[in-house]
């Protein structure tokens, strides 16, 4: 697993909206009443506030039929430009993607990832390509062929034709969107033989916390080894020595899982009372045997009661199995290990380990020499499992949401320029939000980046100085880094929480990698950035509007 389940902060990220959005708004109208004064002069305080009143009016009496019969009309010329072509161009895609996609060589289940891929990226890319081309091409249309004469001249509202463009286009996507989910649902399902289908799941997992010890058994260290490798996901823990992972799970729903344990313990495939699964990595420091794999072993503690443990039995690290049963933790209700005195001991694992619902997970290599990798989300508590479908049906909300912020700031875009510019915007917005906002975090929140900012990565190029060597203490090397600091870095802070984060709403890794998607650290990141966004662009599109002459061509 390669995703975050990191919870979202709901109440701090309403406080940085709340921050941004009044300091964007107290920007905008002091820049309006100064281009007032200007235009104006002494009379420009009055203009001001007319149009602050005329917006409010329009706000506050609106009428939704009209907004209804103007998103009517966008459908109708939607339908006339022939968008639902694009149906054609996915419906070929998936008659030969089965060409391309599967391999004869390679086992169905294996490939059942990609089939899955397939169809969300596929739903993306064309729901978003038709949702960009048809919101900024449609209103400069309207006033460049004069049509929008039509709409002004009747008792309609700019807030109305904004609103009314916006929900049409809405509309349209939404059943484009839906008949292509429809189509690829069903593709994967028929794509699958029968004997994999229950691959196709959905699982709901409990994640814990996660400590390190390092080799001497000290508990301080609170990530373990680096053993060079460039991705710094997952840590290691040395073999045959004290160095340990610990997993701390707490406030778990013990009736549930005595619930669900009593319904599959007739099951002699299903019966254990917990089933854990995992995703550990090895790295090997010398070749030792080469057809075994290294040996981890699980203690479960109880961690209000330390005394009252278990030692699971040693298992093999399956680590490059692509099958999720190949990696499941069976814990009995009884457990029988033999302690470090050499005693037998049996413990049952409702009543000893967890009877007030916490648990800790103890994780240690066997193999001496040997390494063992693990993260945060590479050990969890695996709860029944949902249906497939209800997984898509999330990854499919999540592409809904980012087409309707696509939609929004497009329509937004075209109330104050035209076609051509609007989808270069709307473009650059969302490209910079997928791509480049992990980087604008990490230049503004996590720290200073090795090299400096922007003057001085410049100073350090025409000095020919790499990005470990320290600036001279002089008069220029301080005012460059000032610059930087408070200037530079300032600008991209504020373009941080300008740009939406159009990776948040990419949730195809749960669906791809057969995991329910996640309330907290998914679904309510995504609808959290598409209604903060819905305020501030329709406001900005209506005044744009109202301010905008429709001659113009």
């Amino acid at each position: 697993m390669t995703f975050s389940i990191d919870p979202f902060d709901f109440f701090k990220a309403f406080q940085i909206f709340a921050l941004a959005f009044g300091m964007g708004f107290g920007l905008a109208l002091l820049i309006s009443l100064t281009i007032c004064l200007i235009k104006h002069g002494i009379n420009g305080p009055n203009v001001f506030v007319k149009y602050l009143g005329i917006g409010l009016y329009d706000f506050l009496n609106m009428s939704y039929s009209r907004i209804l019969g103007i998103a009517i009309l966008t459908w109708n010329e939607c339908i006339r430009m022939k968008a639902l072509y694009v149906f054609v161009i996915f419906a070929i895609l998936f008659m030969f993607a089965g060409w391309f996609v599967g391999r004869s060589d390679v086992r169905e289940d294996i490939q059942i990832p990609q089939y899955v891929m397939l169809v969300l990226t596929s739903c993306t890319w064309m729901s978003l390509l038709l949702s960009l081309l048809l919101a900024c091409w449609g209103l400069p249309n309207d006033i460049r062929l004069r049509s929008i004469h039509t709409v002004v001249t009747k008792p309609v509202r700019k807030n109305e034709i904004m609103l009314g463009r916006l929900f049409g286009y809405t509309a349209i996507g939404t059943v484009v969107l839906g008949i292509m989910a429809t189509v690829g649902f069903i593709w994967i399902v028929r794509q699958i033989p029968a004997e994999f289908q229950n691959q196709l799941i959905s699982r709901v997992p409990i994640y814990g916390k996660i400590a390190f010890s390092d080799k001497f058994g000290n508990d301080s260290a609170k990530v373990g080894i680096n053993v060079g490798d460039e991705w710094e996901f997952r840590s290691y823990i040395e073999g045959g020595t004290k160095a340990r992972t610990y997993y701390t799970f707490v406030q778990l729903d013990t009736s549930n899982l005595k619930r669900d344990y009593e319904r599959r313990k007739n099951n002699p495939k299903d019966n254990a009372a917990l089933n854990m699964e995992y995703n550990f990595e090895a790295f090997r420091s010398f070749k030792g045997v080469i057809d075994q794999r290294l040996y981890c072993q699980l203690t479960l503690i109880n961690p209000e009661k330390p005394e009252s443990y278990a030692i699971l039995k040693p298992f093999q690290v399956m680590e490059f199995s692509k099958k999720a049963e190949d990696k499941i933790i069976k814990v009995p209700e009884v457990i029988e290990f033999v302690d470090e005195n050499s005693n037998n001991v049996t413990v049952n694992f409702f009543k000893d380990i967890i009877p007030n619902g916490n648990l800790k997970v103890v994780v240690s290599c066997v193999d001496a020499g040997q390494y063992l990798g693990m993260a945060k989300e590479d050990l969890y508590i695996r709860t029944p499992d949902q249906p497939f479908i209800s997984t898509f049906l999330k990854s499919i909300f999540g592409i809904w949401m980012q087409m309707f912020l696509v939609i929004l700031l497009s329509v937004t875009a075209t109330c104050f320029v035209k076609g051509p510019v609007a989808t270069l915007t709307t473009s650059g917005l969302f490209f910079v939000g997928q791509i480049f906002n992990q980087l604008l975090e990490r230049l503004t929140i996590q720290g200073n980046v090795e090299g400096g900012g922007t003057l001085e990565s410049f100073y350090r190029m025409i000095n020919h100085m790499n990005t470990s060597s320290p600036l001279e203490p002089n008069t220029l090397t301080r005012t460059i880094v000032l610059i930087d600091e408070y200037f530079f870095k300032s600008f991209l802070y504020v373009s941080k929480y300008i740009v939406p984060d159009f990776a948040a709403f990419n949730m195809a890794e749960y669906t791809k990698n057969g995991f329910d998607v996640p309330w907290n650290a998914s679904m309510l990141p995504g609808m959290a950035i598409t209604v903060a966004y819905l305020l501030p662009c329709i406001l900005l599109g209506y005044y744009s509007l109202l301010l905008r002459e429709m001659e113009a061509k």
